[in-house]
């Protein structure tokens, strides 16, 4: 897919991190792009920056993604792209001993049930309703309706002490994504997912500095956290490549995640 202003795209968690570079990037191929997110004010002040739309939504609302969707699609027309960057993550081991009171606890299961209901849910969910409407328009010249790219982590493949949630809603991303690809095939939808490693976003800016510092120097090479730009490559290069379908690809130093 050749993009252009005759291409319209949505990015989940489009306000700040991953999401924001990849919207900058298609923006500034002249995609007009609408930004999912809950964080109206960022929203707002990304959606002003590269001339796109800001839709207020939950992913784990059906209300708020069908609304979402009605709005870009209401600005821009329906959308031949969709990236899905909407995610966050907790930290929490299966079972362990309380600290303070020496008794025995367990992962509270409404956490473990929200991080899926974000992570994995609310990505199928947006893909659904996107492919749908992908449905209505007409083949490009190759038999291309649209492209579709999700957002895993390296988690899905190495979660670390603690992850086990996160890194069962990243790897469940993983697992939709040959067989919603397989889906789609007929429809000349293609999708793709992205495993980013240490990617230096805003969630991690809030760590100490010594932090950031020891964990880019885990990194084999290049030694430093990931760029939001690169992913924003990443995300391009499988839009861009029709022959790049149903694959999940790590874009991470070479890093593999030690248990801790």
């Amino acid at each position: 897919m050749q993009l252009g202003s005759d291409i319209a795209a949505v990015v989940t968690g489009g306000a700040s991190g991953l999401g924001a570079a990849t919207a900058r990037r298609l923006a500034a191929h002249g995609v007009k792009v609408a930004l999912f997110d809950m964080n109206a004010e960022r929203g707002e002040q990304m959606a002003r920056e590269i001339g796109g739309v800001f839709c207020p939504v939950d992913v784990t609302s059906d209300e708020d993604v069908e609304r979402g969707f009605r709005h870009a699609r209401e600005a821009h027309g329906q959308e031949r792209i969709l990236v899905n960057c909407a995610g966050t993550g907790n930290a929490v081991k299966t079972a362990s001993f309380d600290k303070a009171t020496g008794k025995p606890r367990h992962f509270p299961l409404p956490d473990f049930e929200k991080i899926i209901q974000i992570n994995l849910i609310g990505t199928f969910r947006c893909i659904a309703k996107s492919a749908a409407g992908m449905l209505t328009l007409a083949p490009l010249a190759d038999g291309e309706r649209g492209a579709i790219i999700n957002t895993a982590s390296v988690a899905a493949q190495d979660g670390q002490i603690g992850q086990a949630a996160y890194a069962a809603s990243k790897a469940g991303v993983v697992g939709l994504t040959l067989p919603v690809a397989r889906d789609l095939m007929s429809e000349g939808i293609r999708v793709n997912t992205i495993l980013p490693g240490i990617f230096d976003t805003p969630l991690l800016q809030a760590a100490p500095e010594n932090v950031k510092a020891a964990l880019a120097a885990s990194v084999p090479f290049p030694k430093r956290l990931g760029r939001p730009e690169e992913y924003a490559q990443v995300a391009e290069m499988l839009i861009t490549t029709g022959y790049m379908n149903g694959e999940s690809i790590r874009i991470d130093g070479a890093i593999r995640m030690a248990p801790r």
